[in-house]
């Protein structure tokens, strides 16, 4: 089996280093020390690098100005912007804009692509539900409705009631994809305009001090073309943004190690590098392990996710939701490892707020949480072995 990306994928992690090399991790007030959200606004600036250098149209197809990339490609932007910290909706505009593309209309295709791909439109999704714990369709009620009922010289379309919690970059974004159930119950997902009416938010604050909200939806009403209910989509882009997170966890970790490994080379007990010492060894390299796997699971995940409009993935022994949920399983323990080692291992100076870990750690544990903790994609994993019993 080749495991070596292609030159697609190389070309797209090159230009993100280049991008991303300028981005410092503390250019925001710290989370530690600011009691609201460390900045009002994502870092546009950047934003609009990543526009000019055809990242955010990446997984887009020709048609639509992309370079139609996979969910690998996609993974391999999220692992480098984690390493600094990037302050940016790429995960969601880039997952929303996917799904999009794979299972909604031409029309909204061609209303919506473009437009992201040149940084002209942010997007975001709710997929945490009420509470964080439940299914997040089950949050939103949609309702279709007859035009000629209300007198709606727009025609048919659909009534959506709810709340979405926990909706990461919410206040910026152009459009929130808010997944709904159906009165049959299916899950479908709708792309509503921030401010659209009867769409209200409610200020929320990350573990990593950004601003994310609760969105609440009061008798929104949307056209059918707004609303995508192909069979599968909201659960397509579930998993999307839950692998998406994966890579962020890992491109984090890998920086949490680079600096414990350059700290204890340097920091000397006894005369000796501390680095040196076996149980500071053996504790690295735990984590390293950790890393590696977290690894192993993201690729398997993205890989089966599959790559093009209307492509079913790669098969296996069980659902893509199964790898899914192993590479979210070492995502999160994994990042939560590194980053209490790294703590560990720093001493006193890990807890420092002029030094960066501690900002790491903060973004480490919303990415933990995100999409679910490790013990939600557990009960997950054994619900699927048990319906698929392997042989």
């Amino acid at each position: 089996m080749d495991f070596t990306f292609t030159e697609e994928q190389q070309a797209a992690v090159e230009a993100a280093k280049a991008v991303f090399s300028g981005v410092a991790p503390d250019g925001v007030p710290s989370p530690a020390l600011t009691p609201g959200a460390v900045a009002e606004e994502f870092d546009r600036p950047l934003w609009a690098k990543l526009a000019g250098v055809d990242l955010l149209s990446l997984v887009l197809s020709p048609q639509y100005g992309g370079a139609g990339l996979d969910p690998i490609a996609l993974c391999l932007v999220l692992r480098e912007s984690a390493k600094v910290l990037a302050r940016v909706p790429l995960l969601e505009t880039s997952a929303v804009a996917m799904a999009v593309e794979r299972y909604g209309s031409a029309e909204l295709s061609e209303e919506i692509l473009p437009r992201v791909g040149r940084g002209e439109l942010v997007l975001t999704a709710g997929a945490s539900g009420r509470t964080g714990h439940d299914p997040a369709e089950l949050a939103v009620a949609a309702r279709r409705y007859a035009g000629h009922e209300r007198g709606d010289r727009d025609g048919d379309g659909w009534v959506l009631d709810g709340v979405q919690t926990g909706v990461p970059w919410a206040q910026s974004a152009d459009r929130i994809a808010i997944p709904a159930h159906t009165d049959d119950g299916r899950a479908v997902f709708a792309l509503v305009p921030r401010d659209h009416d009867g769409l209200t938010l409610a200020e929320q604050i990350s573990t990593s001090g950004e601003r994310f909200a609760e969105v609440s939806l009061d008798s929104v009403r949307i056209g059918t073309r707004e609303l995508i209910d192909a069979e599968g989509a909201w659960e397509w882009l579930r998993q999307l943004l839950a692998t998406g997170t994966c890579a962020l966890a890992l491109g984090l970790g890998e920086s949490v190690l680079s600096m414990t490994s350059e700290y204890t080379g340097k920091r000397e007990q006894f005369g000796f590098p501390v680095a040196t010492f076996q149980a500071v060894a053996v504790q690295a390299a735990d984590r390293y392990i950790d890393l590696r796997a977290m690894e192993a699971t993201l690729w398997q995940a993205a890989w089966r996710l599959g790559p093009a409009r209307g492509s079913a993935g790669v098969g296996g022994p069980l659902p893509v939701s199964g790898d899914v949920a192993v590479a979210k399983i070492w995502a999160s323990e994994g990042v939560r490892r590194v980053v209490q080692t790294a703590q560990h291992l720093h001493g006193g100076f890990g807890a420092d707020t002029d030094y960066p870990l501690h900002r790491y750690h903060a973004w480490a544990k919303q990415l933990e949480l995100s999409l679910g903790p490790a013990a939600a994609h557990e009960e997950a994993l054994g619900d699927l072995l048990a319906a698929h019993p392997l042989g």
